[in-house]
């Protein structure tokens, strides 16, 4: 049995490993990918199920009764998720109807298949409905956290190409466009948001309104303090080269601080997937076969004597 337990353990690190290597390498071919040019083709255009489950799920939504006093928040989370479309809103609310609806009839389907009773019925369709209804949402947030650690991983190297920018004379407007045209392979969540900021100053905005709106939008705090030092260097006529620079290295020294603290709380983290993971793997391989020695040795010798 301990054998048997051993090889299963090994195989099962083995292959947890093998799925691991083989991840990281599709990663960095698709990050290459990200990074190498490509051409645009233009196909002529043919409905795609994707295209008409979106118009569907968007007619349901206008269905869908909407709370005036949540609105506002919800808008502002789809346009931090990246969803700018005008019917956004529709959309989501569309999607919650049918997510809350299949789910709910795929889990009384389920407790009917199972002859469930009464009170398990209950259970099964009241978690399905809560799921159905929770799960755009819970969509939504996750699609935010994704975007602000995008936004949070340009921040830097855009921050690095506005000083060279600025140094070299460009204003603060051609500098925010340079950077959403230099930076928009590698770093296009950022490069929309500079995009869009320049929009609105395009559209007669004010540049403090445009920088705030660009914090706003997004709801990372370096750039939140990014748009509080570009509004006081316009505002008091400072340098804006030495304004950004300083700034670049605030945020190097923040980011080494991060990073020490999460090195110094590893330690701690390690213990609870040492202790469950690692060390019953190597009391297995280590302790197993000496106590099959020690039952099959000492089991004769109990019952001879």
């Amino acid at each position: 049995m301990l054998n048997v337990l051993t090889i299963a353990m090994f195989v099962l690190v083995a292959s947890v490993t093998a799925l691991l290597s083989f991840r990281l390498l599709n990663l960095r071919g698709r990050y290459l990918d990200r990074l190498a040019a490509r051409a645009r083709t233009v196909s002529p255009f043919l409905p795609s199920p994707s295209l008409v489950w979106r118009e569907l799920v968007s007619w349901i939504g206008m269905f869908v009764p909407a709370s005036p006093r949540d609105l506002p928040r919800l808008k502002r989370r789809l346009v931090r998720a990246g969803f700018r479309n005008p019917n956004a809103v529709r959309v989501f609310y569309g999607s919650r109807a049918v997510s809350t609806v299949v789910l709910t009839a795929a889990a009384l389907g389920i407790g009917l298949r199972t002859y469930a009773t009464t009170q398990n019925l209950i259970f099964l369709v009241v978690g399905g409905l809560f799921v159905g209804y929770q799960a755009p949402m819970q969509y939504l947030m996750l699609r935010i956290r994704r975007r602000k650690r995008a936004v949070e991983k340009g921040l830097p190297n855009a921050l690095d190409l506005m000083v060279v920018c600025v140094e070299a004379g460009l204003g603060l407007d051609q500098t925010t466009l340079q950077v959403a045209k230099e930076l928009q392979t590698a770093h296009p969540e950022i490069c929309e948001e500079f995009a869009v900021m320049n929009l609105e100053m395009r559209a007669g905005k004010r540049r403090v309104e445009a920088l705030h709106n660009l914090a706003d939008r997004t709801g990372v705090d370096e750039l939140k303090k990014l748009v509080a030092v570009l509004i006081q260097t316009d505002r008091f006529g400072t340098s804006i080269a030495q304004s950004l620079r300083g700034h670049s290295e605030y945020m190097r020294v923040m980011a080494r601080q991060r990073a020490e603290e999460r090195a110094s709380k590893l330690a701690v983290k390690l213990v609870f997937p040492i202790f469950f993971c690692v060390l019953p793997s190597l009391f297995v391989v280590t302790v197993g076969p000496v106590l099959t020695r020690l039952i099959r040795d000492l089991i004769p010798m109990i019952e001879n004597m």
